[in-house]
């Protein structure tokens, strides 16, 4: 052996180099066996299918790719990815544009780390925008103005704007109420944690207001046949067309009123509670996330598994006071 190296060492001959050779040679026709389409699927089998929101991830990469889908993998360029990006960021949707570029990034990865693709073409992409902290905060004035605009918005968009003024949660998640998520005899939405944003199980207290406005859409849905959705036109899907109803709102509220967004809702709460006295880990409890000021120690997150429940829910029970000009934002909780 050692004179057979030796001699093909003399001739030229780099066994190892033929040998890296030979496997990049297997792994560019296995990358030009698969499509773009296929890589996507096999993404979803071995990595979105594990994540909460992998179906998400896995839309907006075909949506991304559209173009693309029946191309080899190998092929994919990081100006298709690019122009993917930038073509979001015409339409006016910055920050959505740079979700976009996230889920090509980990995509483009994945297929480099396993050889569909020469180099992680994904690694240089651009930014639509620089993301900074939102620093808008709804006054407890502008809130009650969004709470009074409320009732001319009609029996399905006005009560699910005041539901997310009452409970502080997120869109999607009074978007998709469902009735069998709600307990009437303990006043509560108990959501598991498969429709959360953090993955947990999370229970929102429901003031009287709250309750009253999610008993008028269980009356509103009494037509649809076996329907469990409380916010529905056709009893099989949630309502679409929140950003068209958020424009009413904004033509209610006036030319004066501040831009502002639905997440500014829940910055909202917080910074009242905080205000009013309440104590942060409560007011995290009921927007569901981990504080930010004050992270909980290792023994805390371990042994301190307490809901605060009735604490939760007389916070709730005050912003629904505050809300509805019922009681003053002063007034300091014990």
């Amino acid at each position: 052996m050692a004179l057979e190296l030796e001699a093909e060492a003399a001739k030229g001959i780099d066994r190892i180099e033929i040998a890296e050779a030979q496997r990049i040679k297997e792994e560019t026709a296995t990358a030009e066996a698969i499509s773009i389409a296929d890589a996507i699927s096999a993404y979803d089998d071995l990595h979105l299918n594990n994540l909460r929101t992998g179906s998400e991830r896995k839309r907006q990469l075909e949506s991304a790719l559209r173009d693309h889908l029946n191309l080899p993998v190998a092929s994919l360029r990081r100006s298709m990815a690019q122009t993917a990006i930038d073509a979001k960021a015409r339409e006016g949707r910055l920050v959505y544009a740079n979700r976009i570029r996230a889920a090509l990034k980990a995509f483009t990865h994945w297929c480099w780390k396993r050889g569909y693709l020469a180099e992680d073409i994904g690694a240089s992409l651009s930014k639509a925008v620089r993301e900074t902290a939102r620093e808008r905060v709804l006054s407890v004035g502008e809130i009650r103005e969004i709470w009074t605009a409320s009732f001319e918005m009609g029996d399905l968009w006005g009560p699910f704007f005041r539901l997310l003024l009452l409970t502080a949660q997120r869109r999607g998640e009074i978007l998709n109420l469902k009735q069998s998520e709600i307990d009437f005899d303990r006043s509560r939405i108990v959501k598991p944690g498969s429709l959360t944003k953090n993955g947990k199980a999370h229970i929102t207290h429901l003031s009287e207001p709250a309750l009253l406005e999610v008993r008028l859409r269980v009356e509103c849905t009494q037509d649809e046949q076996e329907t469990d959705l409380l916010f529905t036109t056709t009893g099989k899907t949630p309502v679409s067309g929140v950003s068209k109803a958020k424009a009413r709102l904004d033509k209610l509220l006036g030319e004066d009123f501040e831009p502002w967004r639905i997440h500014d809702i829940r910055t909202a709460f917080a910074t009242a509670m905080a205000d009013a006295g309440v104590a942060e880990a409560i007011a995290d409890r009921v927007l569901n996330h981990s504080a930010s000021g004050s992270a909980p120690s290792a023994v805390a997150r371990v042994y301190n598994q307490s809901e605060l429940l009735p604490q939760r829910a007389a916070a709730l029970d005050r912003w629904s006071d505050i809300v509805s000009g019922k009681a003053s934002l002063v007034v300091r909780m014990a």
